[in-house]
C-alpha cells in the first residue's frame, strides 16, 4: 500500500516544490479522474464534473488506495499553487487507452493485454472512463498553450464497464482467449458519467471512441509482437 501511496504524493509534491524554488508562474499537472469518481453519492450527482471530490473514507473502504493517493496529491497540489501564487492547471485523465509509445507496456496497457489473453483467471469488476492517448496529449498541450484554460480538466470518453469492453473486443478480435470470470472486489464498479463540457468549449474536438481507443492499442499490441 505504502509503495503505491508514497511515490505518487511524495513525487508530486517533490516536483511542485522544485517549481516554487524555480519561481514556475505556470504548471499543467496529470491527475486522474480517480480523484473525481470514487464516492457513494456518486450516481445521484452525476454527471461528474471539474467540482467534485474523491471520498478519501470510500477509498479505504474499498482499498482502493490509487485513487487515495491521486487524491490526496492534486489535494496537496493545489494547495501548494494557492500558497505560492502560481497558476496550475490541471487535467484529469480516466483511463488511458492507445498504442504503445514506448519499448514496454505501460501498467494500464498490461492490464489490457492479461484480459485479452486470459492470464489472471478474470477481470476487474471495474466501470470507468476511457481515454485515448492522443486526446491525453492534446489536453495537456491545450492545458499550457490556451491562456483560458484554468482550474481542472476533465479528460475522458466513454464509461463502460470491463465486461462491454471484452464483449466488444471479442466481436472483433476472436482469435483470443481473454478473460471470462469477473472479480468480486467492490467499490469500483459504481456506473456513472463523466461531464466534459468544461474541456470542450475551450474548442477541444469530440474524444475519440472505445472502437477507435482499443483497435489502436490492439493493432500495436500485434505490431510489436505481444499478441
Amino acid at each position: 500500500m505504502q509503495n503505491l501511496i508514497d511515490p505518487c504524493i511524495k513525487g508530486t509534491l517533490n516536483v511542485l516544490n522544485s517549481c516554487v524554488k524555480a519561481t514556475v508562474k505556470h504548471f499543467v499537472l496529470t491527475s486522474s479522474c480517480s480523484s473525481i469518481r470514487y464516492r457513494d453519492d456518486v450516481q445521484e450527482v452525476c454527471p461528474l464534473n471539474e467540482s467534485h471530490w474523491t471520498d478519501l473514507e470510500y477509498c479505504k473502504r474499498y482499498k482502493l488506495w490509487y485513487a487515495y493517493a491521486k487524491t490526496i496529491a492534486e489535494r496537496e497540489a493545489w494547495r501548494i499553487a494557492k500558497e505560492n501564487g502560481m497558476d496550475l492547471v490541471v487535467v484529469n485523465p480516466s483511463f488511458v487507452v492507445g498504442p504503445l509509445l514506448a519499448p514496454q507496456p505501460t501498467s494500464t496497457l498490461l492490464l489490457i493485454l492479461s484480459i485479452v489473453k486470459g492470464m489472471k483467471g478474470e477481470y476487474p469488476n471495474t466501470t470507468v472512463g476511457f481515454v485515448h492517448i492522443n486526446d491525453v496529449v492534446a489536453a495537456h498541450l491545450l492545458a499550457m498553450e490556451d491562456p483560458k484554460a484554468s482550474g481542472r480538466l476533465i479528460c475522458s470518453s466513454t464509461v463502460a464497464h470491463w465486461s462491454q469492453i471484452i464483449e466488444m473486443l471479442r466481436a472483433k478480435y476472436p482469435s483470443y482467449p481473454y478473460e471470462n470470470e469477473c472479480s468480486s472486489q467492490e467499490g469500483d464498479n459504481n456506473p456513472h458519467s463523466m461531464d466534459t463540457t468544461k474541456i470542450t468549449q475551450l474548442g477541444f474536438p469530440p474524444f475519440k471512441t472505445l472502437e477507435q481507443m482499443f483497435d489502436d492499442c490492439i493493432k500495436s499490441f500485434q505490431d510489436k509482437g505481444f499478441l
